[in-house]
């Protein structure tokens, strides 16, 4: 099976199964010299870690993450970092019922019928604790991020139907409630939403913003590397993610020219924008302003409601999932979409550091 890695530069190679020994990431290609400790680490890890509330499974794992290589006394020494966390909460057993059906929303099927062979302990390499190694990257991505000033704000815009205008944002609000959202007050709906969603056995989706703020002009190349497009891809191999868009997005179908364009004017000798429905790229290339995205994470499939499905020898049957599940992903997700982007941002920019020739001059006279 191939496509475990992502990146070219600043690369990572998730690898482990949900119902495995552990999980882990392998990341090379991290400068030398990047102060990080396991707390950095542990802190981005702890924020998708279930159990956190009644909104998410009730597995109780610790995540604790073990550094195996490429840091020494507080620093990155450049050579590949691998870090591991071990799985300590596995009930097999839930899964028994499903050994030979295909769940509603999961991968089962298509699985099945690539491989001939599928590992049912909660999905193996399609469960969400895939995640696990991605947000340990995404960790030392956002160290190495926040040496060069950029920094990335990641929340819940929305919990199934309830969503946060942008002109009632309290970002100091988002690690004050269970759903990271912009909002306490908007968060208190959608955890009223989320209860009736639990006394029907159901599950919602909703949608995470994310915003970059100190990104360099020019990150991105104009043609396939696009910087949107990169990101959409790294957001889309999410495996809950079923759209993404950049600035305005989709609201730009209904515009004209006229609104949709960004007008640039000069303040402080500098060049500004006066609007950002680009959400911070032109062309393909970062030009200055906030990056701003969205994501929509589909409902957990995992519902304790009845459904139709088939078995493996092509026999209807109704299914009800057992176990301990997500009534909700998309708080566990944000800091997955947030680790996503970084990863992204920081493989771009190693890229891009010595596309000018003046760049490359001030490289090699370091």
């Amino acid at each position: 099976m191939s496509g475990s890695i992502y990146g070219r530069l600043f690369q990572v190679s998730t690898w482990g199964e949900s119902h495995g020994a552990a999980i882990g990431v392998v990341i090379d290609g991290c400068p030398a010299g990047l102060k990080l400790q396991e707390s950095d680490i542990q802190a981005f890890l702890n924020r998708r870690k279930p159990g956190q509330s009644k909104y998410t499974t009730m597995r109780q794992e610790t995540d604790q993450v073990e550094i195996l290589s490429g840091i020494f006394e507080g620093y990155t020494t450049g050579t590949p970092i691998s870090l591991m966390v071990r799985n300590q909460d596995q009930r097999s057993r839930d899964y028994s019922n499903i050994a030979s059906v295909y769940r509603p929303g999961h991968a089962d099927y298509t699985f099945t019928q690539k491989y001939g062979f599928r590992d049912y302990r909660g999905g193996g390499r399609s469960s969400g604790r895939e995640t696990i190694g991605r947000v340990a990257a995404g960790a030392v991505a956002s160290a190495l991020l926040d040496e060069l000033g950029i920094h990335i704000c990641t929340y819940a815009k929305s919990i199934g139907p309830i969503c946060v205008d942008e002109s009632d944002y309290h970002y100091n609000e988002i690690n004050e409630n269970k759903l990271y959202m912009p909002n306490n007050e908007i968060a208190k709906h959608a955890s009223e939403y989320l209860d009736k969603m639990l006394e029907n056995s159901d599950s919602a989706g909703g949608i995470i913003e994310c915003r970059v703020e100190g990104l360099p002009v020019g990150i991105g190349e104009p043609v396939f590397d696009k910087l949107d497009s990169c990101l959409a891809q790294a957001i889309f191999s999410i495996g809950a993610v079923k759209a993404f868009e950049i600035g305005d997005g989709f609201h730009v179908a209904e515009l004209n020219g006229s609104t949709n364009n960004d007008a640039f004017y000069v303040k402080d000798n500098e060049i500004h924008k006066k609007t950002n429905h680009s959400g911070g790229v032109l062309g393909g290339m970062s030009d200055g302003d906030t990056l701003i995205f969205r994501t929509a994470i589909k409902p957990t499939p995992s519902i304790a409601q009845p459904q139709q499905t088939v078995t493996e020898d092509k026999k209807n049957t109704e299914l009800v999932i057992k176990g301990r599940h997500d009534p909700i992903i998309v708080p566990r997700a944000v800091v997955v979409v947030e680790s996503m982007a970084a990863i992204t941002i920081a493989d771009l920019l190693l890229q891009n550091m010595n596309s000018r020739l003046d760049g490359i001059k001030k490289f090699y006279d370091c």
